[in-house]
């Protein structure tokens, strides 16, 4: 993604000239709304020309457009999302029941095409309708994660065919995974590393990379503010808490948290 680049767009697009074979080179991933017209996509192994009945899901990368209104002197409209693929990840992660099929088993495609029914007819012409004003980032967001969520549901593992989200997006939502469920494990880095089937040095550089951290830091800063919520609550204390927050001793335990937060587990609940 360009540094320019937010994570995610939606806006219209009409025109009445047309187009044939326009080089494009995307630099996110675009669902592309056809409303008034006709569209075709050239990618290196596949040509899709789709009608207003129909919508694309195009991953980032090269291919020729075409874009020809219906009748001489009449109009071309679309309505465009563009998102990264850290959303993609990030939505994966919200909901990993829709990774119903691993993605090794599905074939890798660069343009995804889906049929409007009447829930994508009524979701477009509401959003067309909210684009009269500028939207705000997170209702943006909100949309395009609605949309993602009735695709995953009606159209089971069609979202993981995506080409550009099945290496980059795919590791990302493994270590994601991963990460989340083991915080209060006693696993190691080089554990989360087998478990996402990964070298030692591959998972701490793409997990620098999504977190812009070491996964050893990110641990101990998640796992001591879990230590201080739960030595907050009173009910607890440091022996009770440790091995379940990933330590095997408690002298380690109690070394991390005043490392982080300045004084010893019982100093803290003294004082808090």
């Amino acid at each position: 993604m360009k540094t320019d680049e937010v994570p995610i767009t939606i806006f219209r697009y009409d025109t009445a000239v047309a187009s044939v074979k326009n080089r494009v080179t995307l630099q996110q991933n675009l669902f592309s709304f056809l409303l008034e017209g006709e569209k075709t996509v050239f990618y290196a192994g596949s040509t899709i020309t789709i009608d207003p009945c129909q919508f694309l899901l195009l991953s980032a990368g090269n291919c020729l457009m075409s874009e020809m209104t219906a009748v001489k002197g009449g109009a071309y409209r679309s309505l465009l999302i563009k998102f990264d693929n850290k959303i993609l990840a990030d939505f994966f992660t919200a909901h990993p029941d829709l990774l119903r099929t691993k993605a090794s088993k599905l074939e890798e495609e660069p343009v995804l095409l889906f049929e409007k029914d009447a829930f994508l007819h009524s979701f477009l012409g509401s959003l067309d309708l909210m684009l009269d004003k500028p939207l705000s980032a997170g209702m943006q967001l909100l949309k395009l994660n609605e949309l993602l969520l009735y695709l995953g549901e009606s159209c089971p593992g069609q979202l993981q065919k995506l080409r550009n989200s099945s290496q980059e997006a795919g590791d990302e939502i493994q270590i994601r995974q991963a990460v989340n469920a083991n915080i209060g494990q006693p696993v190691s880095v080089e554990e989360l590393a087998f478990l996402c089937n990964m070298s030692l040095s591959t998972f701490k550089r793409r997990f620098a990379k999504i977190y812009g951290t070491s996964p050893n830091k990110w641990l101990i800063e998640k796992r001591m503010a879990k230590a201080a919520e739960l030595l907050k609550q009173g009910g607890y204390k440091a022996s009770d808490i440790y091995y379940e927050l990933g330590y095997e001793n408690l002298s380690s335990f109690i070394q991390s948290f005043k490392q982080a937060h300045g004084v010893t587990p019982k100093q803290y609940q003294l004082t808090n």
